[in-house]
């Protein structure tokens, strides 16, 4: 499959329809944020000098087949990717791992612009299968489990880890924690605590905007 990859930015908005159709049909609610986080983080980007904020589209023809998002964390000197999604359609043809791997590519270019030698590290947010509410979900869950560690993400669990509500009144949602290292060094609790005080930062408090008491509630909870 010839995948054309075209990254999306506050002055290229063409194909945000096509975007937001694949996202709303792919994630529960508790993990969907608005659609306007994603202007929001564009915005943001343009005004950030190290930090960034990739959003990545992928075409099969004319046809758009997977979208990713994802932040660069220069305090850390890691990469978060916040969603990646393929049309279900052509799921099975490796189209994950390659916008996965386009991804990954982006944020190395931009750890290298900041100054670094190289991206540390990586990490991802993904559902539990606690979340699922019929055995489709739960199969979906496991699905994308095999696949990150597929791809060399590794279940980070000396976390019990919490992704701030997303909508106003909402609760936290437990979440697994997914990490990729590419300095070959074995992570420490204590430099993970540090990216996910990183991530609540630069996404959930500057970009999303959660009130700074919920942060910090979360934070506590999971002792960051």
């Amino acid at each position: 499959m010839e995948i054309r990859w075209e990254v999306i930015t506050s002055k290229q908005l063409n194909h945000l329809s096509e975007v937001f159709k694949l996202y709303n049909n792919t994630f529960p609610f508790e993990v969907r944020e608005p659609e306007s986080t994603f202007l929001k983080s564009l915005a943001y980007a343009e005004n950030e000098k190290l930090n960034t904020f990739r959003f990545l589209a992928g075409f099969e023809g004319e046809e758009m087949v997977s979208f990713a998002t994802g932040h660069y964390l220069a305090d850390v000197n890691s990469g978060f990717i916040v969603y990646i999604v393929t049309n279900p359609f052509v799921r099975s043809k490796g189209l994950g791992a390659k916008t996965l791997l386009k991804m990954e590519e982006l944020l190395k270019e931009d750890a290298l612009a900041a100054g670094n030698l190289s991206l540390e590290s990586l990490i991802l947010e993904t559902e539990t299968e606690e979340m699922a509410h019929t055995a489709e979900e739960k199969e979906d869950c496991i699905k994308r489990k095999r696949f990150f560690e597929r791809n060399s993400y590794i279940q980070f669990e000396e976390i019990n880890y919490l992704q701030p509500p997303l909508h106003t009144g909402d609760s936290s949602v437990p979440l697994n924690l997914y990490l990729k290292t590419l300095e070959g060094d074995e992570i420490t609790a204590k430099e993970v605590k540090e990216i996910v005080r990183a991530m609540y930062k630069e996404k959930y408090d500057k970009v999303n905007e959660i009130d700074k008491d919920v942060l910090t509630s979360c934070l506590d909870m999971m002792e960051c």
